[in-house]
């Protein structure tokens, strides 16, 4: 295992995870315990085969789920007091989940008007900045029938932003795209990470999408889920497309690639 970049590794600790698991009240293992520190301002990707713990970890980030044992922190505190720590976290899932019957804008300040105590003025603003980062300002009045995939995602990222969050939690946003918005949408993210400064810690079955978008690449395995290695991409941003027909982003994922089948393979060993 690699530290982070020396940038990072003196930043403070936007997540700890300390020795947390999860199993389930029927007995399943969802996840060995795992240690893990993520510096503020670091884009870290969960990478594994489906069943290896992924979206568990990030959900027990999130206060979604509870650690059988355990605990996760953010900046030094309990995932419950973060308000306390004067930060905040934003969730994106799989699906854009948008109401279909709100416009754009309504569906993007939906966090605004369940919080409460945000001036009207103020939540039409921070939307309207919102829509601005992910390029859908002149969709402000649309609904999202009337949208394609690439851009109900846009909206439901366009969503997380309006809360100004510092971490930004996001659960394989892009997978069922096709490559061409997943490509442009990755890179729209690097982009919004670095002009917010923002803490990301993302979920995804794609090796080169871990490759491109990470500063480092968690390497998970399944039955039970569990932490195998991280590697580091010590590649400098902002990353462009051509990175990714480059030797050495070819050497990451050959890594990552590799790391992968050995996990499996112990998999297999342990069903036999």
């Amino acid at each position: 295992m690699r530290e982070p970049p020396a940038v990072l590794a003196e930043a403070p600790p936007a997540v700890e995870v300390l020795s947390a698991h999860k199993t389930y009240p029927n007995g399943t293992v969802a996840l060995q315990p795992v240690d893990l520190k993520i510096p503020e301002g670091e884009f870290v990707t969960l990478l594994g085969p489906s069943g290896c713990g992924k979206s568990t970890l990030l959900k027990m980030v999130a206060g979604l789920l509870e650690p059988t044992d355990g605990r996760i922190q953010l900046w030094r505190k309990p995932v419950a007091q973060l308000d306390a720590a004067g930060r905040k976290l934003a969730f994106v899932f799989q699906a854009p989940t948008l109401m279909p019957w709100a416009s754009v804008e309504s569906n993007v300040r939906l966090p605004l008007d369940l919080a409460g105590g945000v001036p009207r003025e103020e939540a039409q603003a921070r939307v309207a900045d919102a829509l601005a980062l992910v390029g859908l300002s002149k969709f402000a009045k649309a609904l999202p029938r009337n949208l394609s995939g690439g851009m109900q995602m846009r909206v439901s990222i366009a969503r997380s932003l309006v809360v100004q969050p510092n971490l930004l939690l996001m659960d394989e946003p892009f997978g069922a795209l096709d490559e061409i918005t997943r490509h442009k949408l990755d890179s729209d993210l690097l982009h919004l990470w670095q002009e917010k400064k923002l803490t990301v810690v993302f979920v995804t079955h794609s090796i080169h999408e871990a490759v491109f978008l990470s500063n480092r690449v968690v390497m998970m395995a399944a039955r039970p889920g569990r932490v195998t290695e991280e590697v580091v991409i010590d590649e400098p941003y902002p990353r462009k497309p051509g990175f990714m027909v480059t030797p050495r982003f070819a050497g990451y994922a050959k890594h990552l690639q590799d790391s992968l089948l050995r996990a499996s393979q112990e998999n297999d060993e342990g069903d036999a």
